[in-house]
């Protein structure tokens, strides 16, 4: 990926690191993305790795779902690291406290979709010059709640699922473009988060219950996946939703 430049938004943490401090390994510039000062510290940290290790990173705060701070933090990463050519659109909007679908409020529902769904659409948008001259590569960070769903958890599914939706439709809008588009159903994945849902032996004995690899995915198991859709190796892919999730659909 030597002279590509990555944009990875929601990447202070877990899954998104993950995916920044791969690409960057793998060649790229990366615009580290985060949102607000508390992750300000922890966005440093990626790029301070990716600096350590050769590479060339900047970190960028900006809330994805608005769409002139999208704008800014595009002119910021290509000014600073060059045209964008990679989009990875990992922020997300993430539900601790599940409730049942009618407690849920019309602001409950926005705020999801907003950083969800809406974000996939500015962040391409605002990159569409610089991925049009690149033959560049869009990957949309999913999850199998889209396909499997789960009670508490509407707005979270339905935002997934509608990632799908996008990365088909975006991906007949930018094939004559030369622009992949491609999404990751991604599943159970091991990140400190977790923590939230009690004692970790727990957590893992229920989520191998359910996946058919016996071992639990981690963050690095996403970055790869990812580093191999931004690379000419998967030129001719586009439009698919890649399911990584150690066989937990398949049960």
């Amino acid at each position: 990926m030597d002279g590509r430049v990555a944009l990875v938004t929601g990447a202070a943490r877990n899954i998104g690191a993950e995916i920044a401090l791969r690409l960057a390994a793998d060649g790229a510039a990366v615009a580290v993305n985060h949102r607000g000062a508390d992750s300000a510290g922890a966005a440093g940290e990626v790029v301070r790795r990716i600096e350590a290790a050769g590479g060339a990173a900047l970190a960028i705060e900006a809330d994805v779902g608005d769409e002139r701070a999208v704008e800014r933090m595009a002119a910021a990463a290509s000014d600073a690291l060059g045209p964008v050519d990679l989009l990875v659109n990992n922020a997300a909007a993430s539900v601790t406290a599940e409730r049942p679908w009618l407690q849920l409020t019309a602001d409950d529902w926005d705020r999801v979709l907003r950083t969800n769904v809406t974000a996939c659409f500015l962040t391409a948008k605002a990159l569409l010059p610089s991925l049009a001259a690149h033959r560049g590569s869009i990957v949309n960070i999913s999850s199998i709640r889209a396909v499997t769903g789960k009670p508490g958890n509407l707005h979270y599914a339905a935002s997934k699922a509608a990632q799908i939706g996008f990365t088909r439709a975006l991906a007949r809008e930018l094939g004559p473009q030369g622009v992949r588009v491609n999404t990751l159903l991604v599943g159970a994945i091991t990140t400190p988060d977790e923590a939230r849902y009690g004692d970790q032996a727990e957590v893992d004995e229920q989520v191998l219950a359910v996946q058919a690899l016996q071992r639990r995915g981690m963050p690095s198991d996403v970055a790869g996946v990812v580093s191999f859709l931004c690379q000419e190796a998967a030129g001719f892919i586009t439009g698919q939703s890649l399911v990584v999730d150690g066989g937990w659909v398949l049960r």
